[in-house]
């Protein structure tokens, strides 16, 4: 049994999973200041609902995945790398962009949130319970989405790819109620720094395999249809990709241990050829030097209020 296919899921889902927790638990905060905690059970529906509407989301995806890779039209297969490609580049925007901004908007997420609770109370056009409703079933389901998205771009099946998405999600609600039922402290900044280098190196591991799908599904078009052999730029080694610049297939296979866990958390592959390399780090030096500049810019700001109280 393939453990290894559960660490990135569980990561994934962890980081998501705690970011909708700290929305939740600010939620239920404010609900209990203001002397309206009989609306709990809308956000815990709002929970529960946005959950399974992601679940149902995946599902139908990954049927349409699965009816193309099993169709017997000819340029099934070539549609197919692309639809993967297509999938991973949106994650990769989606994830990234999430991640920056989640860096940004750290330090006033606590004052809006009580913001868009304190107006659904206080509007008389709505019932305040579908509010409550509404404003958790969106941060549920946009966190459950980018999750799902991430899954599908990696193309993990089975039983233990969902396994460490649910560990996941039960860590985050674990850490959930730690924080706001039980008031354990817990570093919320250097959670959320540790874990977006994580997601980072994640995601800077599906650059290199969108491209490897861009290259598989030219590489098969012009092995179907002669008119298009001109696509494949960079022959023999690959069609878009250069030339092999990488290859440790002999001493560290990506199909056995510790290859595969590199593989499953930061896109490790054995061969790597010249554009895969030079994109690789270009994402890193670019998303990277984004993410890191926003988190020391938010350390910075932070730290300067300690030095005035001094």
């Amino acid at each position: 049994m393939d453990i290894t296919a559960a660490l990135p899921t569980f990561l994934i889902t962890l980081r998501e999973g705690f970011e909708a927790a700290l929305v939740v638990g600010i939620v239920l905060a404010c609900l209990k200041k203001a002397e309206q905690s009989h609306l709990n059970s809308w956000v815990f529906s709002g929970v529960i609902i946005g959950i399974f509407a992601s679940a149902i989301l995946g599902v139908v995806f990954g049927w349409l995945i699965e009816g193309i890779a099993t169709s017997e039209h000819p340029y099934a297969p070539v549609l197919g790398e692309f639809l993967e490609a297509g999938i991973g580049l949106f994650a990769i925007t989606m994830l990234s962009w999430m991640l920056i901004w989640m860096t940004q908007q750290a330090k006033s997420l606590k004052a809006e949130v009580e913001g868009a609770v304190k107006a659904v109370i206080e509007q008389n056009k709505t019932p305040a319970g579908w509010g409550i409703f509404g404003l958790i079933f969106i941060a549920v389901l946009r966190e459950g989405l980018e999750t799902v998205i991430f899954i599908l771009a990696t193309f993990q099946q089975g039983i233990i790819p969902a396994i460490g998405a649910f560990l996941g999600l039960l860590v985050a609600a674990g850490l959930g109620t730690l924080l706001f039922k039980w008031g354990v402290k817990i570093n919320i900044r250097l959670f959320f720094q540790i874990m977006g280098i994580f997601l980072l190196l994640i995601v800077a591991g599906l650059v290199i395999s969108v491209l490897k799908h861009l290259d598989a599904g030219v590489g098969l078009l012009a092995q179907i249809n002669p008119n298009y052999v001109g696509f494949c730029l960079t022959e023999p080694s690959s069609c878009l990709l250069g030339t092999l610049v990488f290859n440790a297939h002999n001493f560290l296979p990506d199909k056995q241990f510790p290859g595969i866990v590199l593989k499953a958390l930061f896109g490790y592959r054995d061969q790597l050829y010249f554009v895969q390399v030079i994109s690789y780090f270009l994402f890193l030096i670019t998303v990277g030097g984004f993410y890191l500049q926003e988190v020391n810019g938010k350390a910075t700001i932070a730290s300067k209020p300690e030095k005035t109280a001094s």
